[in-house]
């Protein structure tokens, strides 16, 4: 568990989102929340399978990211899937709203981080892929480990 680079640890990272939806901008967030979620955070205890942004009002929040129970905790702990604030600019919201709503958008959560000790979430402005562009991307990521192998292979013998 030792940080990367600029002092950031990944904790969990939606890689299903990559494979479902074309990323067109990433923002950075923070998170509100108990201490409870902190610790389960830190023992990776995170799944952000399903997880997305909604709005209420002015405010951010992150749905369905399944933060689990933090088992050593004490009576008063946390729910595994309840709404979390998020921590961005007025700016930002704002243009996340309006991608939303003009160009049928979706925000999905990338990653769940530590950045200099605080817990971060990496949000995409994503659109949905189709399933003849899923096969492209399958045919590209194929296509590129083939050459890596044959590379392997002639660096060899």
């Amino acid at each position: 568990m030792k940080p990367q680079n600029d002092g950031i640890l990944i904790v969990a990272e939606n890689r299903k989102a990559r494979h479902e939806y074309e990323i067109l901008k990433t923002y950075e967030a923070g998170l509100v929340l108990m201490g409870s979620e902190v610790k389960s955070i830190r023992d990776r205890q995170v799944q952000l399978k399903d997880a997305y942004v909604s709005f209420r009002g002015d405010e951010a929040f992150l749905q369905n990211a399944h933060i689990a129970v933090y088992k050593a905790s004490s009576y008063n702990n946390h729910e595994p899937e309840r709404l979390r604030k998020l921590l961005l600019n007025r700016q930002e919201i704002d243009q996340i709203i309006t991608s939303i709503q003009e160009k049928g958008l979706t925000c999905v959560a990338l990653k769940v981080y530590f950045k200099k000790g605080r817990a971060k979430v990496e949000l995409a402005l994503a659109r949905g892929k189709k399933l003849h562009d899923k096969r492209e991307s399958i045919k590209k990521r194929d296509a590129s480990l083939e050459l890596k192998r044959s590379l392997q292979k002639s660096r060899r013998g």
